[in-house]
């Protein structure tokens, strides 16, 4: 199975990744803002044609891991 590199994210798969975590969306011009209450940091994505930027889906990640927003991992 491949995993994708930060490079290769879909733009419509993190924001629907985003939206299924309890995030609003808005969108203003070609930024797309997603606030959760309880979340302080605010997500500013923007398309790279198709992709997502590859530091945006870093600081993604880093959300989700700081607030434990993908649920446990059992190994």
């Amino acid at each position: 199975m491949m995993i994708p590199t930060d490079a290769n994210i879909h733009f419509e798969d993190l924001c629907n990744l985003l939206k299924n975590l309890g995030f609003e969306e808005r969108i203003r011009s070609s930024h797309h803002i997603f606030r959760k209450e309880g979340i302080v940091e605010k997500i500013n994505l923007q398309k790279d044609k198709d992709k997502t930027k590859p530091y945006q889906v870093k600081q993604v990640r880093n959300v989700i891991l700081r607030y434990k927003l993908g649920g446990e991992i059992n190994v």
